[in-house]
């Protein structure tokens, strides 16, 4: 099938709504019958019988220990919660499981289900009643939607309320990653590890928070830590997923291939939106390893699984590296589809969003609304700052660009995107130098890290040449746009701090 149609048969699709709440139609709350009239009048049968029963009781089970649900199993509990909400409407611990179960469902259309459901229950036990169910769960969905500064006060609040709450660890955990703490962030990792040892979930986030700062083999020793610890086949598909991220930053894209792999004979096929991250990922993998058909193929079945903006600007982008611009073109409008789509339900998809505008001639669009939404409300992680410099880069702005490349480089992960961004933003500036030098070092941490950076992080080396006889200049010499403060990173990983003597890493 060739990309064109596979992207038509995408977008005819929908948004391919979880079947668990398709039946809820929501009525803002509080008013007239509110949400719990909406219960009242769906036609769901609650759950029954033994297998009905033993559905919900493994649900349950599930997330109390912060792993992923299965999709039956999800339906059966939300069943079971909205039965028994009907006869008591008053149970302010059910209202907020029943938000967590809606939340859980990753199904933007039932973020509005989620936070009435949540607001029910801080309304019958208010927040300063120590309402921690409700607070997380509200921190929890203001992540979701990309709100990393509600996301930070809910996860504050609750870790108040309930102080040996993990759950409230990864809120924060979450939000101070996106908001670009990553000391804030690390410290709720290592509480959230103190807190629940043996859940997957921590060891997850201490994954990415070692990549985040750069250190990549405690990032590695985390994430192979967190499959072994998964409570379901879901659970250990997506900790698969993240062991071949990881791989793949590194620049191995074989065995991040191998990982997805395993990440999909893992997780059910009857999970179609569980498997859609590892049906991008090995897609990714297949592009870098120069199967760009297959790449396609794989992105399109992910998309048709959870059609997520991101997987729409990997397709669009390795469509383009095949020469394939109507399938990019049709990928690149599925992309601004699914945001606005999403942003209904109010979720922010400025970032992927701007990545796509900044190189289709909407540059300066992309740098309005990453400054507007992001930026100024203080949403300053390394992501954001590199999207924004090349988007500056691409309006031809490249000494205002300059200072948020190298922030993105110095303050966050390893990982070759940013590098490559700023190699060619001081190209731009003439910076032969550290041009050359950061281009370089971009293909050398990942030599496919993308099908059309990767080929042209070649081509501008090519055009730089070798360096003139007498090394190099003073690449910040006068003139030149000064980086903003970047604080040190910690000296020590938490596994060389503990080789070392036993001690905490710096800083911590």
């Amino acid at each position: 099938m060739k990309p064109e149609r596979v992207c038509r048969v995408v977008l005819g699709s929908g948004a391919g709504a979880v079947a668990l709440v398709a039946a809820l139609i929501f009525v803002p709350w509080p008013g007239p019958g509110g949400l719990l009239a909406t219960l009242e009048g769906t036609d769901r049968p609650p759950a029954s019988g033994v297998a009905g029963a033993t559905a919900v009781v493994r649900a349950e089970a599930l997330l109390r220990a912060g792993a992923r649900v299965p999709g039956s199993q999800l339906a059966a509990l939300v069943a079971d919660r909205e039965r028994w909400l009907r006869a008591h409407p008053k149970d302010e611990a059910v209202w907020a499981e029943l938000g967590t179960a809606y939340l859980e469902t990753g199904d933007s259309a039932a973020y509005a289900k989620a936070e009435a459901a949540l607001g029910r229950s801080l309304a019958l036990r208010p927040a300063g009643r120590g309402n921690a169910a409700g607070q997380t769960g509200l921190g929890a969905l203001a992540a979701a939607r990309g709100d990393w500064a509600a996301a930070r006060r809910w996860g504050e609040a609750a870790a108040k309320a309930a102080p040996e709450g993990w759950r409230a660890q990864a809120v924060l955990a979450d939000a101070y990653t996106g908001l670009g703490d990553s000391a804030s962030a690390a410290k709720a990792v290592e509480r959230l590890r103190e807190l629940a040892p043996h859940a997957a979930a921590g060891l997850g986030r201490a994954a990415e928070a070692y990549w985040q700062r750069a250190w990549r083999e405690d990032a590695s020793a985390a994430a192979f830590d967190a499959v072994a610890l998964t409570a379901s086949p879901l659970e250990r598909s997506a900790a698969l997923t993240r062991v071949g991220e990881l791989a793949f930053e590194r620049g191995e894209p074989a065995d991040a291939l191998g990982a997805y792999e395993e990440a999909l004979r893992t997780a059910p096929k009857a999970e179609a939106p569980g498997r859609a991250a590892a049906l991008a990922g090995r897609a990714r993998a297949l592009a870098a390893l120069g199967r760009g058909e297959e790449a396609l193929r794989g992105y399109a079945a992910a998309l048709q699984a959870r059609p997520l903006p991101g997987y729409a600007l990997a397709a669009a982008e390795a469509a383009e590296a095949l020469g394939d611009q109507e399938a990019a073109r049709e990928y690149g409008g599925l992309l601004r589809a699914k945001v606005a789509e999403r942003a209904a339900h109010g979720v922010d998809g400025a970032l992927v969003l701007a990545r796509w505008q900044a190189d289709h001639g909407e540059a300066e669009e992309a740098v309005e609304a990453l400054m507007e939404r992001w930026w100024v409300r203080r949403h300053r992680s390394p992501q954001v700052a590199d999207a924004l410099g090349w988007a500056l880069l691409r309006a031809d702005r490249a000494r205002d660009a300059l200072p948020y490349a190298r922030r993105a480089h110095e303050q966050g992960p390893r990982n070759a995107l940013p590098v490559y961004h700023r190699g060619m933003i001081e190209q731009a500036l003439g910076l032969s130098g550290a041009a050359r030098r950061h281009l370089a070092e971009a293909l050398r941490i990942n030599p496919s890290f993308s099908p059309l950076g990767a080929p042209a992080a070649r081509h501008a080396l090519e055009e730089l040449g070798e360096p003139a006889e007498g090394g190099p200049r003073d690449v910040y010499g006068s003139g030149v746009a000064q980086s903003p403060s970047v604080p040190k990173r910690a000296a020590k990983s938490p596994l060389a701090a503990k080789t070392a003597g036993g001690g905490k890493a710096a800083g911590e």
